[in-house]
């Protein structure tokens, strides 16, 4: 067998993280046997995560198994540190990549740096510049930026953030978010609905409201209050019905019962799986959440975002109009959801977080590192790129 002239190893701990390097663990099998791509997975997430990896037929070459019952972050840090040290040692890889801003990202950056190896971040240069919030998230991937030899930036605005930390220049690439890619992709796939509620919901005549809610933040009376805007908001409107996939967190789930529960048309579901919630957003009428992925996600069909959190990294929805920064005020949600339900029509605005090929950009550009050569695809340029000229452009910055 021959060996590979480059070897790149692929961390990944969450759902999100899976969800988002699926394309570039795609795009980087083209390059092979010259490229060999290894996928390492912590277990910082399990049934969650394995939803993802069947869906994309990612199969991990290393489990590490991190998860335990009541598990804390210094539990994450300290299990995913000596597993992903392990992993690199025996594999030496030419680069590590991560995704994101988890406590998997966090180490995942930190080993390759004691370890001698190059780090590319996908998705870098986010910035609420709240070290508080998102907590711990911001705090993680400002630190995995500061451990960064390939900025993958998604957006304009965060290679922006970038150059203004001091970034060089040559090292930081637009290449769109991973997560429109691997939307699109899943979006095309004939696919059967398989949580009873959604099924039921999509099935009726009401318009559905997808509602998501579990970050740190807004644990105690912020989430409180976003609970008690949802109940309204279904009393004021009976042609609607609330999807609430509940997080496990008792944090979550004690107060979601509540006051979200006996409601005839508020229906708390377990988590969905990947495909799903593609369908429930790709549905909806209304997305309310504190999500970060999701932020990104339902632009891609045009479905009106109303951000319960106080800031966001991700405020290239809001500035394109398809996302509003409502918060954790019970009256200013219920307001902002009624004025967005007067919307019929989904939003002709394009998505301002990709185009469907940032994770062909990225390997791209590791190739062309790894492998010598020139990079075939340019850096993209936001939402009115013509996709379909970047694959005839000369390429960008190396």
């Amino acid at each position: 067998m021959t060996e590979p002239r480059a070897r790149v190893l692929v961390v990944v701990g969450t759902r999100p993280e899976a969800i988002k390097m699926a394309p570039v663990w795609d795009a980087l099998r083209a390059y092979a046997p010259d490229l060999e791509t290894r996928v390492c997975l912590t277990g910082q997430h399990t049934t969650l995560v394995d939803q993802v990896l069947d869906a994309f037929r990612m199969k991990p070459d290393y489990d590490l198994g991190i998860m335990k019952e009541g598990q804390t972050l210094y539990d994450v840090v300290h299990g995913a540190l000596e597993g992903v040290r392990e992993v690199v040692r025996a594999y030496r890889p030419d680069v590590l990549l991560v995704q994101g801003d988890t406590a998997t990202v966090f180490v995942g950056a930190l080993v390759a740096f004691f370890e001698g190896v190059r780090v590319g971040h996908v998705e870098a240069g986010l910035r609420s510049h709240d070290k508080w919030a998102p907590f711990p998230e911001e705090i993680f991937r400002r630190l995995c930026d500061v451990l960064t030899d390939f900025y993958f930036a998604p957006t304009i605005r965060a290679r922006d953030a970038l150059l203004a930390e001091g970034v060089s220049p040559a090292h930081v690439q637009v290449t769109g978010n991973t997560v429109v890619d691997a939307l699109l992709a899943v979006s095309r796939t004939d696919r059967t609905v398989k949580n009873d509620a959604l099924a039921s919901v999509l099935s009726g005549k009401r318009r559905l409201v997808l509602l998501t809610a579990h970050r740190r933040e807004s644990f105690g009376e912020p989430i409180r209050e976003v609970f008690g805007a949802v109940r309204e908001l279904a009393d004021a409107r009976d042609d609607i019905e609330v999807i609430y996939p509940v997080h496990p967190n008792p944090n979550v789930r004690v107060p979601a019962a509540e006051l979200l529960s006996g409601h005839p048309r508020v229906h708390l579901t377990d988590p969905l799986d990947y495909l799903d919630l593609v369908t429930g957003l790709q549905r909806s009428a209304l997305v309310l959440t504190d999500s970060g992925g999701i932020q990104e996600e339902a632009p891609t069909f045009g479905v009106p975002v109303l951000v319960l959190r106080e800031v966001t990294e991700r405020p290239e929805g809001i500035d394109a109009g398809v996302a509003e920064l409502v918060g954790t005020d019970r009256a200013r949600i219920l307001r902002r959801s009624l004025a967005a339900l007067e919307r019929i029509e989904a939003s002709p605005l394009p998505n301002p977080y990709g185009d469907g090929m940032a994770g062909e950009r990225i390997a791209d550009i590791l190739a062309a590192d790894l492998l010598g050569g020139s990079r075939r695809l340019s850096d993209w340029a936001g939402p009115d790129e013509v996709a379909a000229g970047d694959r005839d452009a000369e390429g960008g910055d190396a």
